[in-house]
């Protein structure tokens, strides 16, 4: 019997380490491609049945359909956070970067609005959001306090403490809105609809409104 010296590492344990790690990657692609073809509320069974597998080896792997949103949301996160950092770095002024990092974000989730619905319905259904969605969001924020510390020219300002984490919350909300909406022609391309996400925080509503509107309100 082969004794294991302190600190060294079992091979035949590290192998099956390695095994069940690629067959997690292996399950999270398979979840997605499911997902992506079968649509967000797909359970656990329709995504075993298209990976073509048995429901209880994702139950072995995630323990509950929780547990696989989780995981698959974990490296779509990582993904779109990834982008969304490179797209604000290379803009040439804050307002740019502040449109290339919501059009980022537009078109990733565009990509597969199936599987974006899918891992952000743990945060919907669940007591709270998930660590890993919560933690992208909060990295959002962060980066999206840069444009508006240049614009304002203080970095004290209390501005800062609530205008990102709102801009998150518009963003989020309008970006949701405009996944679900049917294609049509009036529907924008997601370069567009950065750009008027970005219109509406950094300039308001006001210069939209049209005169007509305006005074209709002032005489009331």
């Amino acid at each position: 019997m082969k004794i294991l010296q302190p600190g060294s590492v079992d091979g035949r344990s590290a192998r099956w380490e390695s095994h069940r790690e690629e067959r997690r990657r292996e399950l999270i692609k398979a979840t997605r491609r499911a997902v992506h073809q079968l649509g967000a509320d797909a359970s656990m069974e329709d995504i075993a049945v298209h990976a073509g597998t048995s429901k209880s080896v994702f139950y072995r792997y995630f323990r509950d359909k929780a547990g696989l949103q989780q995981a698959v949301g974990k490296v779509v996160i990582g993904a779109m956070e990834e982008r969304i950092l490179v797209a604000g770095r290379t803009a040439r002024s804050p307002r740019e970067g502040l449109a290339n990092m919501v059009g980022t974000y537009l078109e990733m989730a565009q990509t597969s609005p199936n599987v974006y619905m899918f891992v952000t319905a743990a945060a919907v259904d669940g007591a709270g959001e998930t660590d890993d969605l919560s933690g992208f969001f909060d990295a959002v924020v962060a980066m999206i306090s840069e444009p508006l510390r240049d614009m304002l020219g203080d970095a004290g300002s209390p501005l800062l403490g609530y205008w990102p984490t709102s801009a998150i919350g518009l963003v989020r909300s309008a970006g949701e809105l405009w996944l679900k909406a049917p294609a049509s022609h009036h529907k924008p391309d997601h370069a567009a609809m950065a750009e008027q996400i970005t219109t509406w925080l950094l300039d308001g509503v006001g210069s939209q409104v049209s005169p007509v509107a305006t005074d209709h309100l002032q005489e009331k």
